[in-house]
């Protein structure tokens, strides 16, 4: 049973931090974008999204107005430079930013899901993108 487990443990010790950089990229990224998907309606925002933001998710310091622009942009944008692993760190340090905003001010009891995008966030913050990313290719180019 023990060498079972020893062997389970090496196999998974096999999985590349690239992989999961890359999974963690796309899901994450997945949640935002359709959350702002469902925001827009053509080139502009819904009018829904506007009453959102004025009664459901209240940001301090910034307007209503501002707030569901600058949230529906952030979560167009973020995800796609996560996808293709441009700027990724500071994509992941924006949504993870978003993430504790959502938690502290919208829904604090959702403590569950924010979790674990912080976790895939902090993952891509710290060991950055992977080398499935414009970022590796960038730093291998001009940085080596």
């Amino acid at each position: 049973m023990i060498q079972l487990i020893r062997s389970l443990v090496k196999l998974f010790e096999k999985i590349p931090d690239d992989v999961i950089a890359l999974m963690a990229r796309f899901a994450v990224g997945l949640v935002f974008f359709k959350s702002g998907l469902t925001k827009i309606d053509g080139f502009g925002l819904k009018p829904s999204t506007f009453f959102l933001f004025e009664s459901e998710y209240t940001v301090p310091l910034l307007p209503p107005v501002v707030a569901a622009y600058m949230s529906t942009i952030a979560e167009l944008v973020l995800p796609i430079s996560l996808w293709v692993g441009l700027g990724a760190r500071f994509s992941a340090l924006a949504l993870l930013v978003m993430t504790a905003v959502i938690q502290i001010f919208n829904y604090p009891n959702a403590y569950g899901v924010h979790a674990l995008w912080s976790v895939a966030l902090l993952y891509i913050l710290i060991k950055g993108p992977g080398i499935l990313s414009i970022d590796h290719m960038l730093r291998k180019k001009y940085m080596s």
